[in-house]
């Protein structure tokens, strides 16, 4: 099959690569769409995500979708209603242990031994899903209707991110939102918070092009921090201080001014992956104004909800679907949704 593989920054080759044969419990999944998300861009342009580098040919893609090929096993002893050769199904990109503490204790997020789809976490590494098929523990597969594209289908996981990061907010009902950053998760944290309930939601972005796209997603205040840098400052002071933060850009500088924004009592939540090394807190301010900083990390049961609200049209994401480009041009694709003034989210076209 042809895979997308990265062998260094800005080194993405198209290449042919072996199937391997199913496992007992196992799903050869033939992919349709593949969603090019911000650690997908990282790996590409500085070959490393985080603590993460790449030290062998990684296959990129986590975000994707596509119709069952092959199943090792009874389908009803798989215990995934739906699930059949033929199936379309969003594919969940966790593959946790299910034995661990974490796992034991609902939060598989954490799963110390998870092994997620295109990750360098782990030597070797995990191999991604930008390939003609991948293959998947039954579990990870979630039947979709023939009603919902596999282009929205291949959305689920980074609005799971987005739900995730919401749930680690908290209530949500009648408070005022920040969201630091309209890169897809930010803006997907937009409509997610909406949908929980949020009175309103401020986004601020360093381009004006995604925070167009944050208004049509329902944002009440939209601030240039490099055009207008006082007029977070200012919202934050209308506000008497924002109830929620969520950082979702991934820059120390965002992370460090949010205490002072925020109301005593309010919570911050960092989900954007930060630079590697330490970030300097105003750790008095936190105390004092006893603010929650808490992490929040991919997603668990987000994923079957993500899939749900889409197919049923209760989560919109349409503005930030920014096209399709072939597997055979995925160099082109990924060098695309790297423009924040052309491009939100773009998808491969694989299958």
């Amino acid at each position: 099959m042809l895979a997308a593989r990265l062998h260094a920054a800005h080194d993405l080759r198209l290449e042919e690569v072996a199937e391997r044969p199913l496992a007992p419990g196992e799903a050869r999944v033939r992919v349709a769409m593949g969603g090019i998300c911000g650690s997908d861009l990282s790996y590409y342009n500085k070959g490393g995500v985080g603590d993460f580098s790449v030290r062998e040919p990684l296959t990129l893609g986590h975000e994707v979708s596509g119709v069952v090929a092959e199943l090792a096993g009874d389908p009803l002893q798989l215990a995934v209603p739906g699930l059949a050769v033929g199936a379309r199904v969003a594919i969940n990109p966790s593959r946790p242990c299910l034995h661990c503490q974490a796992c034991r204790a609902g939060r598989s997020n954490l799963c110390r031994n998870m092994r997620f789809l295109g990750s360098a976490a782990l030597m070797p590494h995990v191999q991604g899903a930008f390939s003609e098929t991948v293959v998947v523990r039954a579990d990870q597969c979630v039947p979709v209707p023939d009603s919902m594209s596999l282009t929205l289908a291949a959305c689920a996981e980074p609005l799971a991110v987005a739900l995730h990061a919401v749930h680690r907010a908290g209530e949500l009902t009648g408070r005022h939102v920040l969201v630091a950053g309209a890169g897809p998760i930010g803006l997907l944290c937009v409509v997610s918070a909406l949908f929980a309930g949020a009175a309103s939601v401020t986004v601020t972005d360093l381009f004006e092009r995604p925070l167009e796209i944050a208004r049509e997603m329902g944002a009440a205040r939209t601030i240039d921090v490099r055009a207008d840098p006082a007029a977070l400052e200012q919202a934050a002071t209308d506000l008497g201080g924002f109830d929620v933060a969520l950082e979702a850009t991934g820059a120390s500088a965002s992370l460090i001014g949010m205490p002072s924004l925020m109301r005593p009592g309010g919570r911050i939540v960092q989900l954007g992956m930060l630079p590697k090394g330490g970030v300097p807190l105003p750790a008095n301010l936190l105390m004092a104004r006893e603010i929650d900083l808490v992490g929040s990390f991919r997603f668990h049961e987000e994923f079957g909800m993500a899939v749900a609200a889409l197919a049923g049209g209760r989560i919109e994401i349409g503005p930030i679907l920014s096209g399709t480009v072939p597997l055979a041009r995925a160099d082109e694709a990924f060098q695309l949704a790297g423009d924040r003034q052309r491009a939100i989210k773009v998808h491969l076209e694989i299958g």
